[in-house]
């Protein structure tokens, strides 16, 4: 059920939370940090005192120590969980995200599409320190199938057009068999990443990695491959979720320089470059 009315506008409950440098690194643990073991800059992400913090970190920050699956019940808008899938993700960090401390996070729901067989609900959320400097904003997109309909406006489709030439730099990112089990240590407990059932019903032959995995290691793998490993440098991450990932597969991240910014494209390979993240957009600070 959608109610565009009441759900536009609507500012969520605000969320209070903390993080440990702990928390840190079991974020960068289940995004593959640590595959080389002895390399200084790869250990950066998973130093005991102070790691240095990826700026997707934000998208787990306030729900971290979760344990019960999420629900998509906000207000004018109650969605059954199997319908929903990210769309969007954008992160702009407001300087380098510190390896621990408190913060508060609002939301607000911004704009609800209707898409005719689904719909896409976007929110926007600003993060601050307890004493109120900024640490990140967030835009967000998720997609609802069988909740468009409704007679809402279609809203726009933006693309971000990569340049018509061979990419820069070409990187294999592989995932693990176990990597969503994995990442849903860092809060996200939907069982369509960990039950075979739920995800059958939901209409994938087994559970997919969370686009959110994804997200994070290619971020990860354009801090590592372009940007010398300094997650600080990281300023703007954003990406559309364009297919799903099953654990265990092998992401090729392609990435373009583009007159100061990074622009990426990354397919599976053992599916024939099927697409997994488009229009994916790196700045720089």
């Amino acid at each position: 059920m959608i109610d565009p009315s009441v759900a536009i506008g609507a500012e969520l409950p605000a969320q209070h939370f903390s993080w440990t440098a702990r928390d840190v690194q079991t974020y960068h643990l289940a995004l593959g940090a640590g595959s080389r073991p002895t390399d200084g800059d790869e250990l950066h992400y998973l130093d005991d005192a102070g790691p240095q913090v990826l700026p997707t970190f934000a998208t787990v920050a306030a729900t971290f120590h979760a344990t019960d699956a999420p629900r998509v019940q906000f207000p004018g808008i109650d969605i059954d969980l199997a319908k929903v899938v990210h769309g969007t993700q954008e992160i702009t960090a407001l300087g380098a995200i510190p390896p621990a401390g408190e913060a508060c996070s609002i939301t607000r729901i911004t704009e609800v599409w209707d898409k005719g067989k689904a719909a896409v609900i976007v929110q926007e959320t600003t993060t601050t320190t307890l004493d109120g400097i900024a640490l990140w904003r967030a835009r967000s997109s998720i997609f609802a199938r069988g909740e468009g309909g409704f007679g809402g406006e279609r809203g726009p489709s933006p693309s971000v057009a990569v340049p018509n030439r061979e990419a820069d730099v070409v990187l294999d990112v592989p995932t693990l068999p176990q990597q969503a089990l994995m990442y849903r240590m860092c809060g996200d407990r939907n069982p369509l990443h960990s039950d075979p059932e739920f995800a059958l019903a939901a209409g994938f032959p087994a559970p997919i990695l969370h686009g959110l995995c994804t997200y994070g290691m290619v971020c990860k793998a354009v801090t590592d491959g372009v940007l010398g490993g300094d997650a600080g440098a990281v300023e703007h991450f954003g990406a559309k979720f364009a297919g799903v990932v099953y654990p265990g597969e092998t992401l090729t991240c392609r990435i373009w320089d583009d007159d100061g910014r990074y622009l990426a494209h990354v397919t599976v390979r053992d599916r024939g470059d099927a697409p997994a993240l488009t229009d994916v957009v790196t700045t720089t600070r």
